[in-house]
């Protein structure tokens, strides 16, 4: 390991956790160099801490609001250099999956400093290795509270909520909100299995959010023959309707 102090990260979302690890830390200094370069109280002030100010551990409480640990490791491997990840929580629920995705270490609260500084010293240069990606999912059933792109060099996040649609282009997703569009580097076909209580497949490359759509209409081809297209509030746009899924004008009862 090198000589230069671990950059640590605190993420925990009650002060007296955030101290009480600050105070650990600084006990195993003593055996360990290490700084303190940063806390935050949910994973959205995390990320936002992280891309200014790059550390080499996360300490990451898994339960907190806004946006948990599990969620915030997920978009935290889009990161140039994301940290090494050390889940701290006063449940055990996770434990066991947590060392399924090859965290470093997965410390139960109340911790102890001991545990605290075995945990770190097995640090060492290891990362959040992009393919745990899959099992961080699966130990978060629930769907992601945002989506991660990459904007001018820094990590966006972008509120599921806002998404009118997600539309499969090459090898990119294109988010849509209202007020803009976006670039995601993620399956289509995994975003469905994610949020698909929230979207409807309107087209094999493209779904739209529920609560977005406005209604249907029968547009005419040149042809003469007639397609639906989804109407869409918020968005001028009218997306089209394939044959194969045109049971959701029924289903949902729009047309």
């Amino acid at each position: 390991m090198s000589n230069l102090p671990l950059k640590i990260v605190i993420v925990d979302d009650e002060m007296p956790a955030r101290n009480r690890l600050r105070d650990l830390l600084q006990d195993c200094k003593e055996e360990l160099p290490l700084e303190v370069v940063g806390e935050a109280s949910n994973g959205l002030e995390a990320l936002a801490l992280l891309q200014s100010c790059p550390a080499d551990i996360a300490l990451l409480d898994i339960r907190m609001p806004e946006m948990d640990g599990l969620e915030l490791a997920q978009h935290l491997h889009k990161l140039s250099a994301p940290p090494a990840i050390i889940f701290t929580t006063a449940y055990d629920t996770h434990a066991i999956q947590a060392f399924e995705v090859h965290a470093i270490d997965y410390l139960l609260k109340p911790i102890r400093q001991a545990r605290l500084l075995e945990a770190l010293t097995r640090v060492g240069t290891a990362t959040l290795p992009q393919q745990q990606e899959t099992v961080l999912r699966q130990l978060r059933p629930r769907p992601r509270t945002h989506l991660s792109v990459h904007e001018r060099g820094r990590i966006r996040l972008i509120p599921a909520s806002d998404v009118v649609y997600l539309r499969a282009e090459l090898k990119y997703v294109t988010i849509r909100t209202h007020e803009k569009e976006y670039l995601l580097e993620e399956s289509l076909t995994r975003l469905e299995e994610e949020f698909g209580e929230h979207f409807v497949r309107i087209h094999r490359s493209c779904l739209v959010a529920k609560d977005r759509i406005a209604g249907f209409e029968k547009t005419p081809e040149e042809n003469g023959e007639t397609h639906w297209v989804v109407l869409l509030t918020g968005v001028e746009e009218k997306l089209p309707v394939s044959r194969r899924q045109l049971h959701i004008v029924r289903e949902l009862g729009r047309g």
